[in-house]
């Protein structure tokens, strides 16, 4: 398992505790790794994306309500909420990581987490967010 992938597990789970406790990033992030023990690489990762995306939160829910036709964000299950918001934050946010890289990442942190039919909504939903964004892959 790769540093950003053990990163995204993190994010994910700290996304979670946000939303959940309604707490700021630095307690959300203190409180995480006081618990877990962290993977030096990883942790840098789920750090920046907690902190990247907190203040974007409106923006990337505004971006994953224009492609979840029919899906109200508060319908969506809160694991695959926050896995689309973590996909979402990292079309728009981190250019140096490839789409395709974001899309399958988020489809298995939706296997693992979610539900039977998370990882095709997951997919679908970023699917559109990135087409939305105009996010595309350059290929060398």
């Amino acid at each position: 398992m790769g540093a950003r992938h053990s990163g995204r597990e993190a994010a994910l789970q700290m996304l979670f505790q946000l939303e959940a406790s309604g707490t700021v990033p630095e307690t959300a992030i203190e409180l995480f790794w006081r618990s877990f023990d962290p993977d030096p690489a990883g942790r840098a990762y789920a750090d920046e994306a907690v902190r990247g995306l907190a203040p974007k939160i409106a923006a990337v829910d505004a971006e994953i309500v224009k492609a979840s036709a029919n899906w109200r964000l508060e319908r969506m299950t809160r694991v695959d909420r926050n896995i689309l918001r973590l996909g979402a934050w990292e079309l728009m946010d981190r250019s140096d990581v490839p789409r395709a890289v974001i899309l399958d990442e988020a489809v298995e942190l939706a296997k693992a987490y979610g539900t039977d039919e998370s990882g095709a909504f997951v997919n679908g939903v970023l699917n559109r967010v990135a087409e939305n964004i105009g996010r595309k892959d350059v290929t060398p």
